[in-house]
């Protein structure tokens, strides 16, 4: 089961990380769809992963059922009949002093040992504490499993993408992408929502070897329900609370606000763009879709670079992830957008099959570019389009699972169960007192370099008590 895990922390996972699936399907999009066809994206909710799921769990109540009645069974019985021949135990002495089964039985009964007289000689075992470990381990497996599949049925997974300045209402129309579980239903959304006010990025400006790394990602957030409206804050690995779920930040940008006038002057679309991160430098790609433009529908393919500067091959690229010298750049379509045909599009990624370049590489008009502020106008009289602005956006999940609590309470249960069990050594001591001799022996279930100081100081206290 771990080991078919793997594959959900190579390659990014549509409950996890949505956007960097869309990404994965932008850059590589063969690939992605060989690897969908493998359900390599939803590894968790796969039907292989579930059937090693289930067989797992088969496999694990076939084991613990019939060794719970076997260890109960133990726990009932006497300890067993002292062997004919002590001498092949593994320890063995002689004892030089005689003693009184009295005395053997309350020593062994004082260490904790389950006593049987037999005759002349005294049976004693302990360490069922280690089986018992062992099960209560393998049953707290069982119950994580359990939790897992009836947290999972309950529960539900939405992400969203908000640009600074957005709110977000909890309702399924609002999502961007949603993943219920087979128990859920739409009525159980609570009624909130969730405006994302800053996001703000602290950067490291004081070790010289992480200089501009990213340290913490910080979303300051207006929650609203029907009886308050409160200010919280999302950050990595810091879930914020909301009614019935907790909202994790698992992805940031940029969002250019562009305005783009059709040749006739009139405002096509205006608004912030979602651009996608590309490197640690923060350099994104964006796409831009007009269909209402007249006179011909308009598609750019933009790149964002925060602090630009020149490559010796002329290409741009960023050098920091702040936006210290912000620059765009657009590469301009024209034709058929597609959005009529039916067939859903993917908002950051722009078909060019029925398209024209009319500007960019190996076009007739160079490629735009843009700082804050400024406005170009587009090639062939198709209009303008003009940098506004520059926020930032947060991509946030918000998950519900009601399992969770209790995998992390059976989590701990099988942890200390565990511990138990290997610290625990199974032991059993004897005493025969005959007419020539007193023997003592032990055994051990494993190895136990304890075992012979143990029967050295137990016969050492029967001798001190009978005397």
């Amino acid at each position: 089961m771990a080991l078919a895990a793997v594959p959900g922390s190579v390659y990014p996972q549509r409950s996890a990380d949505p956007n960097g699936v869309r990404l994965y399907f932008s850059q590589q999009p063969e690939l992605a769809a060989v690897l969908d066809s493998l359900q390599l994206f939803d590894v968790y909710t796969s039907v292989w992963f579930s059937a090693i799921y289930i067989l797992l769990f088969v496999s694990l109540v076939g084991c613990v059922i019939p060794r719970t009645k076997v260890h109960y069974n133990a726990l009932r019985a006497k300890p067993v009949k002292t062997p004919e021949l002590l001498t092949r135990m593994p320890v063995h002495q002689i004892g030089s002093k005689r003693v009184s089964l009295e005395a053997a039985r309350e020593v062994l009964k004082q260490r904790g040992f389950r006593v049987a007289v037999q005759g002349n000689s005294v049976s004693a075992e302990k360490g069922y504490l280690k089986e018992t470990g062992n099960l209560v381990f393998h049953y707290s497996l069982l119950a994580v499993l359990i939790a897992v599949g009836v947290g999972g049925g309950f529960s539900y997974s939405g992400q969203r993408v908000l640009v600074e300045g957005e709110t977000f209402v909890n309702n399924l129309a609002s999502y961007d992408a949603f993943s219920p579980g087979p128990l859920f239903f739409e009525e159980e959304l609570q009624p909130y929502s969730l405006t994302l006010n800053k996001f703000n990025v602290l950067y490291d400006l004081q070790n010289p070897a992480n200089l501009g790394q990213p340290i913490d990602f910080i979303a300051e957030v207006t929650v609203s329900t029907t009886q308050e409206t409160s200010e919280g804050i999302v950050r990595v690995n810091h879930p914020l609370p909301v009614p019935g779920a907790n909202v994790y930040l698992t992805g940031n940008g940029f969002a250019p606000v562009i305005t783009v006038r059709d040749g006739e002057g009139n405002v096509a679309y205006t608004g912030p763009v979602v651009y996608l991160p590309q490197d640690g430098n923060m350099t994104s790609i964006g796409v831009i879709k007009v269909p209402d433009a007249n006179p011909e529908q308009i598609g750019m393919i933009s790149f964002f670079y925060p602090t630009v500067t020149e490559l010796e091959s002329g290409a741009y690229t960023s050098i920091y992830p702040d936006p210290i010298d912000p620059l765009l750049t657009f590469n301009v379509y024209t034709g058929d957008l597609g959005l009529d045909s039916g067939i859903p599009r993917n908002v950051y990624a722009l078909d060019v099959s029925d398209m024209e370049l009319v500007a960019g590489r190996d076009a007739p008009n160079p490629a735009l570019e843009l700082r804050i502020g400024e406005s170009a106008a587009l090639p062939n009289g198709l209009g303008t389009v003009s940098f506004d602005g520059l926020l930032r956006f947060a991509s946030l999940d918000v998950a519900f699972n009601p399992g969770g609590i209790w995998v992390l309470i059976f989590s701990f249960i099988a942890l200390f169960a565990v511990v138990i069990s290997l610290s625990v050594v199974r032991r059993r001591v004897w005493v025969r007192i005959g007419d020539e001799r007193i023997e003592y022996a032990g055994l051990a279930r494993g190895d136990d370099e304890q075992l012979e100081q143990i029967v050295t100081e137990i016969k050492e206290e029967i001798e001190g008590r009978s005397a």
